[in-house]
């Protein structure tokens, strides 16, 4: 690149500002550069599905492994890609797991995050238990008995693997989730893409609008800091009427009860 246009971009300096112990072990001065311009990228803000949606996917899915699909997205809140990640060891749906070695107490999943072939991992570095209700636990046992009709006892140690198109057996992949999601909303008459990640939206908020509390919220996303569980809120109309309706009118306040 030209001298003329690489200073229209970059500041050229040199390390003599900078601490001995950062100017590198030869003592030589170093020139370095330094952008003039930072481009700060907003955001896409991403809406929740509504209940009404949700259910309207589920009731559009034609097998049991779709349903359980759905059901992780958007009642357990798992990314697409820790979906896609999981293994078959990774559900403990038992009251009592000690017999797997597992300590944890109720039905509950592993999210692990590991480098697997179909290119799918989680977000997060961390793993953790996401505890699941009893609709959860019912859709796993449908999708078990689906895939050991297709498959038999046999096939690939990823949890949700094609069953309707080959390769059988074959992990599925992060694009299909949301293919599938694109489908499910076509099939219901939407009338917009719900994709994934406003599943997870919705699952979060519906943590808050039940009484859930933000650390609670942070804890089952998986999420380091309790502020990234904010932007996944999205109060429900009904709620915030309620907020509204708990304020005190002036009338009650100056002593003359509501009228």
């Amino acid at each position: 690149m030209p001298a003329s246009v690489l200073e229209q971009i970059y500041e050229l300096s040199d390390d003599h500002d900078l601490p001995l112990a950062a100017r590198g072990e030869s003592g030589a001065m170093r020139h370095r550069l330094r952008a003039h311009h930072r481009l700060q990228e907003p955001e896409t803000e991403v809406d929740r599905a509504s209940d009404e949606e949700v259910i309207a996917m589920f009731l559009a899915c034609r097998s049991a492994r779709d349903r359980l699909i759905m059901l992780l997205l958007s009642r357990v809140g798992l990314r697409p890609g820790q979906v896609a990640g999981l293994r078959r060891r990774d559900p403990h749906l038992l009251l009592n797991s000690r017999s797997l070695g597992c300590h944890v107490a109720g039905a509950h999943v592993h999210v692990v995050r590991r480098q697997n072939e179909n290119n799918a991992w989680s977000k997060s570095k961390k793993s953790w238990v996401m505890p699941v209700d009893f609709l959860v636990v019912k859709a796993f046992d449908q999708y078990a008995l689906e895939r050991h009709e297709r498959l038999g006892s046999d096939g690939s140690d990823f949890l949700l693997v094609n069953l309707f198109r080959r390769p059988l057996g074959a992990p599925v992949s992060v694009d299909a989730i949301g293919e599938l999601c694109e489908s499910l909303s076509r099939r219901a008459g939407l009338g917009r893409r719900v994709g994934p990640r406003m599943c997870r939206h919705a699952m979060a908020s519906n943590v808050v609008d039940a009484g859930g509390k933000l650390d609670e919220v942070q804890m089952l996303l998986g999420h380091k800091h309790p502020e990234s569980a904010r932007p996944y809120l999205h109060p429900a109309a009904t709620r915030l009427r309620e907020a509204v309706n708990r304020v005190p009118s002036p009338r009650e306040l100056g002593g003359e009860g509501p009228r």
